[in-house]
């Protein structure tokens, strides 16, 4: 902390190194924040909560009533990663309902954590690795895509049973109109800090849940003349991710979609290992975490990219904190260290310096120290 300067904020933060790889991008993560704290004068209290195959270790379920306790108390969680190898990893031979993800879903419940944030962002040093032409791309593109994360037809009811010798299964695809404008509003908040723009994807031309989604966005985007309000079928904006990104700046959807969408999205930037995310409730609390799987297999070897939960935490100071300068001094870093030709294994490229996980993370925090604005008293 710079001479004669008090603490401005105290941030109560959980954190969940998790399974895989997620100890060491935790760490990382944890070294970059206590940069930008420095830096800015503020102070994180950090406790560490266990959750998924870890929690099936210690405790033998993914999800102890502890976790939920720690977690609430906490103003923001921010996470590694959750899993193992599911052909190899002894958690999977047990009930669906014990394995490590089933963790995941429950704290997600547990917190109420009903809006989904995954941006996906082409990043100017990284554009060789976009699958897309560069007459697509142009000039990259930042994406935010808003997912409904409670509702839907992974939350519906559902039954398989056995109907004049053949079987048969129905899910139930189901949305309120509370569910939905929460989410909607969420979106605009959000579209509000960027480019005020929000797409509503349904598929309203086919489904009830759809059209009422349609009629309830018109509703809440009627309280926000500064913001553009746009609907998109599923199908076409689908074809428009790959066709025109650029065009995009908040993609507002229901559970299904989103998920789908939102994967799509995160191979047009050509690396997962660069997309964080934030799954939201209606307070300020939230739980970050990168958008890519445990990676089991490069596991300890100290290679993983941590820029995604670096980046997370970057959302975590935003969303969570309103910290936005203090969060853009974290993505400017991952700028400028990218432009200084740095890169992990996962985005390595010719005449660039291949360094490891823990490097990374030391060089984003030494980044910001050079970068961070000088703060007045």
């Amino acid at each position: 902390m710079k001479k004669g300067m008090v603490i401005k904020m105290e941030l109560k933060i959980g954190y969940i190194p998790g399974d895989g790889i997620g100890p060491e991008i935790i760490k990382e993560a944890k070294k970059v924040l206590d940069a930008v704290m420095k830096q800015y004068g503020h102070v994180a209290v950090y406790k560490e909560l266990v959750l998924g195959g870890a929690s099936i270790d210690a405790f033998g379920i993914p999800l102890t009533e502890e976790t939920i306790r720690e977690a609430k108390s906490s103003d923001a969680v921010l996470m590694g990663s959750i899993g193992g190898d599911a052909s190899t990893s002894p958690w999977y031979q047990l009930p669906p309902s014990l394995r490590p993800e089933a963790g995941l879903l429950g704290i997600r419940k547990a917190l109420n954590l009903f809006a989904n944030l995954r941006p996906a962002v082409l990043y100017e040093e990284l554009a060789e690795s976009c699958p897309l032409k560069q007459e697509i791309i142009q000039d990259g593109f930042d994406i935010m895509i808003m997912r409904e994360l409670t509702g839907g037809l992974y939350f519906g009811e559902r039954k398989t049973s056995v109907e004049n010798g053949i079987r048969t299964a129905v899910d139930t695809l189901t949305y309120n109109e509370e569910e939905i404008r929460r989410i909607a509003i969420r979106a605009f908040d959000i579209a509000g800090k960027r480019n005020k723009k929000v797409t509503s994807v349904d598929k309203a031309n086919v489904l009830d849940s759809s059209r009422l989604w349609r009629s309830v966005v018109d509703e809440v985007a009627a309280t926000y003349p500064e913001i553009r309000c746009e609907h998109m079928l599923v199908d076409n904006c689908a074809m428009q991710l790959v066709r025109n990104p650029g065009q995009f700046d908040v993609i507002l959807t229901e559970n299904m979609f989103g998920d789908i969408l939102s994967d799509e999205a995160s191979m047009v930037t050509g690396s997962i290992g660069m997309l964080a995310s934030a799954s939201l409730n209606d307070s300020k609390f939230g739980l970050y975490e990168p958008s890519h799987g445990s990676a089991p297999d490069i596991a300890g070897m100290d290679i993983a990219n941590p820029i995604a939960t670096i980046l997370s935490a970057a959302m975590m100071l935003r969303f969570s904190f309103d910290l936005d300068l203090e969060a853009q001094t974290i993505e400017n870093a991952v700028k400028a260290v990218l432009k200084a030709g740095f890169r992990t294994k996962d985005i390595m490229s010719e005449g660039k310096t291949l360094v490891s996980c823990s490097e990374m993370g030391t060089i984003l925090a030494q980044t910001i120290e050079t970068i961070a604005m000088e703060v007045t008293i």
